[in-house]
């Protein structure tokens, strides 16, 4: 941290805001939105899958910790890049393990993860719904048999826990408030 011009109260440098959960919690929508409302820069975690790694959840069949390795190491490249650049960064990624949260977090104290839940019938009814998404219904009890809450030491370094009930806006305006984030002035 920084003093600001005064000398008075710190400055953050920038931010690193992990938007994670399972399949179909809403992920992309409340990451993009997060994003936009902060003015900062944003990147679908999905992305960063391999083409192989498409095909396998595609197939209905889960990914071991061995594929989501790669795939862990280049959102935390990406991550990693833009705090280089000085620029604050909103990025989706299921992180769904403590071990997973830990590797993106490696050398990047600015890393804290929104923590997206609800239940996994609401989920599961979501990703039945979905069109031209990868990941079948048939993986999301996979993803809750894996996934492993925030624990205190997480929620002490900042990170969070919103429920996802009610419309994208009021679930915005929870995340924004958890975090302690206000949305950009332009």
């Amino acid at each position: 941290m920084t003093l600001q011009a005064g000398g008075s109260a710190p400055a953050r440098g920038p931010d690193v805001v992990v938007v994670m959960g399972v399949s179909g919690v809403g992920k992309s929508t409340i990451g993009q939105a997060l994003a936009t409302t902060l003015g900062w820069a944003f990147a679908e975690g999905d992305a960063f899958h391999s083409a192989a790694a498409v095909a396998m959840m595609h197939a209905g069949v889960p990914l071991t910790d061995g594929d989501r390795w790669p795939w862990l190491d280049r959102i935390g490249a990406w991550i990693t890049a833009e705090l280089a650049a000085g620029q604050s960064a909103v990025v989706t990624c299921s992180a769904l393990r403590r071990v997973y949260r830990d590797r993106l977090r490696a050398g990047r104290p600015a890393v804290r993860f929104l923590d997206l839940v609800a239940p996994e019938v609401v989920v599961a009814d979501r990703v039945r719904r979905r069109v031209q998404h990868f990941m079948p219904a048939s993986l999301v009890d996979s993803q809750y048999v894996v996934l492993e809450p925030l624990e205190p030491e997480e929620t002490a370094a900042g990170s969070v826990v919103v429920p996802v009930d009610g419309p994208p806006e009021l679930v915005l305006r929870r995340s924004l408030a958890a975090l302690g984030l206000e949305p950009c002035a332009s």
